[in-house]
């Protein structure tokens, strides 16, 4: 009978559980959902009273906007491509050293050196985008695709150094003694043996940094004084008219640009879920 009692307690437990999950997937999914349906439906529909939750008359024409080389959408996402991967790049390449350093050697003012890193990490973009303005203006590097690579990585390495470091951390130590005993300098043993070990935790860093650059539009709409250059993002004030926001054209526009970020996240899944536990062991 207790038997019996416990488990029925435990299925009630797993239903629970199961029911409170699925109430929050509804609430995080639904802005998703309602996003794509009203990319389907025409202009008239949607500002009907009621709003119907499934469109009556299905429209594919915002979504052939966003493909057709007349709009903006191609070439938005090429410039933002460009400054994603270039923003990628410097972040990770310099983050990696930065990371294992400050979690494998200690020096005089090691924790100041990460309280500093997660200020950073905090400070909005528009508190330093004036000095950054005024800096690439001098460099001349405004409307140069470096501009917003080098804005974007400012912000991007705290965090990519916040992730690795603890994924260092947790590293067993002894793999470098053993690598130092099998022959190994110090940087063929990080070359060979850290790097390999830490894959899931530079997945994550830079999808995060990828992530990040790819959805900046401050960064992107100040420094790019071409608006030839300009990322996605800053597509989205075509369809702000004088009078009226074609509703579902931007409903389009925002499903076609996090596509690049959904189909990261699918196929990222593993190494991201990996990165960020296996670096959470420790602090």
């Amino acid at each position: 009978m207790k038997e019996n009692e416990m488990k029925n307690k435990t299925e009630e437990k797993h239903y629970f559980i199961f029911a409170i999950a699925l109430i929050i997937f509804i609430i995080f999914i639904f802005p998703l959902y309602w996003m794509l349906v009203t990319a389907l439906k025409t202009q008239v529909e949607i500002f009907q009273v009621p709003t119907p939750i499934f469109p009556r008359n299905l429209t594919l024409e915002p979504f052939a906007y966003q493909l057709s080389v007349s709009g903006d959408t191609l070439r938005g996402f090429k410039n933002s491509l460009i400054i994603a991967v270039g923003t990628t790049i410097i972040s990770t390449l310099l983050s990696i050293p930065a990371a294992y350093g400050l979690a494998r050697f200690k020096f005089k003012g090691n924790k100041i050196v990460i309280l500093l890193f997660l200020i950073m990490q905090m400070l909005p973009s528009t508190l330093v985008l004036t000095s950054l303005y005024i800096m690439f203006s001098r460099l001349k590097l405004l409307s140069s695709y470096w501009s917003p690579i080098f804005a974007d990585a400012t912000l991007g390495i705290p965090f990519s150094v916040i992730i690795l470091r603890t994924y260092f951390i947790s590293i067993p130590k002894e793999l470098d003694e053993a690598a130092r005993i099998d022959g190994c300098s110090p940087i063929s043993a990080f070359t060979k043996i850290m790097l390999p070990c830490a894959k899931p935790g530079i997945v994550v860093a830079a999808v995060f940094s990828f992530v990040y650059a790819w959805g900046d539009l401050i960064y992107g709409i100040t420094f790019m004084t071409n608006p030839l250059k300009r990322p996605i993002t800053s597509s989205i004030y075509n369809y702000v008219q004088q009078y009226q926001t074609l509703w579902n054209s931007t409903m389009a526009f925002g499903i076609v640009s996090i596509l690049p970020v959904v189909l990261i996240f699918i196929f990222m899944q593993k190494y991201i879920v990996s990165g960020l536990t296996n670096g959470a062991v420790k602090a």
